[in-house]
C-alpha cells in the first residue's frame, strides 16, 4: 500500500540547496521561506530552513535506489566532489559486504544520500 517515502532534510541556505541539487538533474517542485521541495524521477527531497545547521554533526540521511547505481555514480563522479573534508563529498560506488553496490553522497549541509542496489547473485 504504501508507494513512497519523502526525506525531511535540513537546508541553511535554499539558494545553495537548489542549486546544488540542480547538478544531480533535480527540479524544483516548491519554495517558501521555510520549506523547499525538489524532485528527480520517483525520489521526492524535502529541506527545511535551519540557517545554525552545523553540517559537520549532521545525523541526516536517505537511502536511495536507482535502477543502476553504476550510472548515478558516472554522473556523481563529474562533479569532481572531494572524497574527504569539507561537504560536499562523495564516494563512488563499491561493492558492501552486506551485498549491496552502494555510492554515498554527502550535500552542503551534510545530509548523507546512500545509493545503492542489490548485488545479483548471479
Amino acid at each position: 500500500m504504501w508507494e513512497q517515502a519523502c526525506p525531511i532534510l535540513p537546508s541553511r541556505d535554499f539558494d545553495a540547496t537548489q542549486a546544488f541539487y540542480a547538478q544531480l538533474d533535480f527540479d524544483t517542485w516548491y519554495k517558501d521561506d521555510g520549506y523547499l521541495l525538489m524532485n528527480r524521477d520517483k525520489v521526492e527531497l524535502h529541506f527545511f530552513s535551519k540557517a545554525d545547521h552545523a553540517p559537520e554533526t549532521c545525523d541526516h540521511g536517505v537511502y536511495i535506489r536507482p535502477k543502476d547505481v553504476d550510472a548515478f555514480s558516472d554522473e556523481l563522479v563529474k562533479l569532481d566532489l572531494p572524497r574527504a573534508g569539507a561537504f560536499p563529498k562523495f564516494m563512488p560506488v563499491e561493492d558492501k559486504p552486506w551485498g549491496m553496490r552502494e555510492a554515498a553522497l554527502w550535500d552542503p549541509d551534510g545530509n548523507l544520500l546512500r545509493i545503492g542496489e542489490v548485488i545479483s547473485d548471479g
